[in-house]
């Protein structure tokens, strides 16, 4: 049986800009509420990372969770 399908908002804020703030939307299955947060926070991390050097935003682990971009300035709640 495969894995329940999570989304998982995360809030967001524009640094440096108060009152600006937005939503992340990150999806993929996961075992828990608890794992689909803590996957979002890695897809997130990984993007923020790859950005930060320059390389290409890692999409689609192999567990299906991705990153479709990453926004310099906004980071999460």
């Amino acid at each position: 049986m495969p894995l329940p399908y999570f989304e998982v908002d995360v809030p967001i804020h524009r640094t440096g800009q108060p009152g600006r703030s937005g939503v992340r939307v990150f999806t993929g299955r996961a075992d828990s509420r608890s794992a689909a947060v803590r996957i979002a926070h890695e897809v997130y991390d990984a993007a923020r990372d790859a950005a930060e050097v320059g390389l290409e935003i890692p999409h689609g682990r192999p567990d299906g969770w991705g990153a479709c971009g990453y926004r310099p300035g906004w980071e999460l709640d």
